[in-house]
Order: structure tokens, then sequence, then C-alpha cells
């Protein structure tokens, strides 16, 4: 399934300030209820519920490379989790990457992921 970003900077703001996070050395996951989730449901060619995901990283990791290196690993390491575990939808997802991140793979960066989505709920199980 196609992935749809976050591209207004209030959403992040919002996000950011939600008290639903997770924070681990390499990664910080930011939840946050999306209010606009009915409108893309009705306009998704699916008609499902969609999550919409924000990667940041800021200037303190290093140059434009090291971000953009860190954000490509981070957006790999979450289409394996969205491929592999059920996760519920219409959530505003960002996930930020700190200071571990840069020398990290992406094995590393899934486990943070799963352990992230674990503990803030987002896993599916059966009932919901």
């Amino acid at each position: 399934m196609k992935e749809y970003a976050i591209t207004e900077n209030h959403l992040f703001v919002k996000a950011y300030s939600s008290q639903n996070r997770y924070v681990t050395p390499r990664i910080s996951v930011y939840i946050l209820k999306d209010l606009k989730a009915r409108r893309l449901m009705t306009e998704n060619p699916l008609k499902q519920y969609i999550n919409r995901i924000g990667f940041s990283a800021t200037p303190k990791l290093g140059n434009a490379v090291v971000r953009n290196r860190c954000k490509r690993i981070m957006r790999a390491a979450y289409r394996k989790v969205n491929s592999e575990m059920p996760l519920k939808k219409g959530y505003l997802i960002v996930i930020s990457a700190r200071s571990g991140a840069v020398g990290s793979c992406s094995a590393v960066i899934y486990s943070d992921l799963c352990k992230a989505f674990g503990h803030l709920g987002l896993i599916r199980t059966e009932n919901n």
C-alpha cells in the first residue's frame, strides 16, 4: 500500500506536542489520531483508513547526506513493519531520528519501531 506523507508543518508540531510518544536512543515515535482520516478514506480508491507518516532528521545529526540516509533507513524499516504487522489505521505517525541513528542499520531501526508500535498500542489484534 502506498505511503501517505505528512506535508504540513502544523501536523508535525501537533504530533510533537502529543503525549503519545516512545523514545529510544536511535528514534522517537510520535502518534496522533488523524482528524481527516474519514475524508481521506472516502477519497481513497480502496475505501480504507490510512496512516499518514512523516520522517524528520535535525541538522544536529550531520550534513544533508547523513540526514537523508537516516530518513531512508527509517522509511525502509517502516515499510517492513507495515508489511509484516497489522497496524491500526487512522493515525498520524512521526518518526524522528536521534543521534544514535547515524551509524545504525535498518534491522536495528526495525526492532526499535516494533517496540515503539507495541508500546503505543498501534499493533492491531484480531478483535481490533
